[in-house]
């Protein structure tokens, strides 16, 4: 996981090379020259950041990252709910997603998706994954790592369940990861789903799986303008991570 959100602020306007990047060779690719100047005339954090004092911070980091989701949401953060799900392969080759967070409690973080898929996959043979929720709206971020439990069917059905008809349309058409033919099979496939969800709001769907991320090591980021950002992690103490809770401040 990085150690800075991938919208941290970038106030540079020095020519290529001079931002330790190595390549100090002039280039005559007009395209990439365009894209360069892009990336180093954004901006983010162009509004006031609220202040974060670690001092303060609970003793676990369960209601810190509630408070934080909901501060985020009321700050007009679309879709703070959305997160970044980092697994890999049997060999370690890594891969990452955006999913929604389903909840968040005692257990851990939740997050639903099909056994068979890519991610579900991985979890079988690796059932370790991290997380990362980034709000550019408060300049905040916060990194989930842990191991990764599959709750049992009938949960995973409630789960599913609850969630609008589109979601259950969606786990409907399944497939996921697999090779699609064209758009106009998924078309069909789509509208299929979406009749059935619509008549059978209860359909079962056998692939669906609830998955909990049970942390042994969390991240709070507050970023700052000046580049003094505040970084509160949280680990698990005790043998293999089972004990409670300690705190420790990063360097940014």
């Amino acid at each position: 996981m990085s150690d800075h959100p991938a919208g941290s602020p970038h106030h540079d306007t020095a020519t290529s090379g001079a931002d330790g990047g190595g390549d100090t060779a002039p280039t005559t690719d007009a395209a990439g020259q365009a894209f360069r100047q892009l990336l180093r005339g954004l901006r983010v954090w162009d509004v006031e950041l609220p202040s974060f004092d670690p001092e303060a911070a609970p003793a676990e980091p369960l209601p810190l990252f509630r408070q934080w989701l909901r501060e985020a949401a009321e700050a007009g953060q679309p879709e703070p709910h959305t997160m970044a799900l980092a697994t890999a392969d049997a060999a370690g080759n890594p891969s990452v997603r955006t999913v929604m967070l389903h909840d968040a409690d005692e257990r851990g973080w939740h997050f639903g998706s099909h056994r068979g898929s890519r991610k579900g996959r991985e979890l079988a043979a690796r059932p370790r994954a991290a997380l990362d929720f980034y709000w550019p709206a408060v300049g905040r971020q916060v990194r989930v790592g842990g191991a990764v439990s599959e709750a049992g069917p009938e949960e995973s059905a409630a789960d599913l369940h609850r969630r609008s008809t589109g979601a259950l349309a969606a786990a409907l058409v399944g497939r996921q990861s697999e090779v699609l033919g064209s758009v106009e099979e998924l078309a069909r496939a789509s509208e299929a789903a979406w009749e059935r969800a619509r008549r059978e709001p209860e359909a079962p769907v056998a692939s669906w799986t609830l998955y909990v991320l049970e942390p042994d090591e969390v991240e709070f980021f507050q970023g700052d303008a000046r580049r003094r950002h505040v970084r509160l992690n949280y680990r698990r103490s005790g043998r293999g991570g089972t004990g409670g809770w300690e705190r420790e401040l990063l360097w940014p």
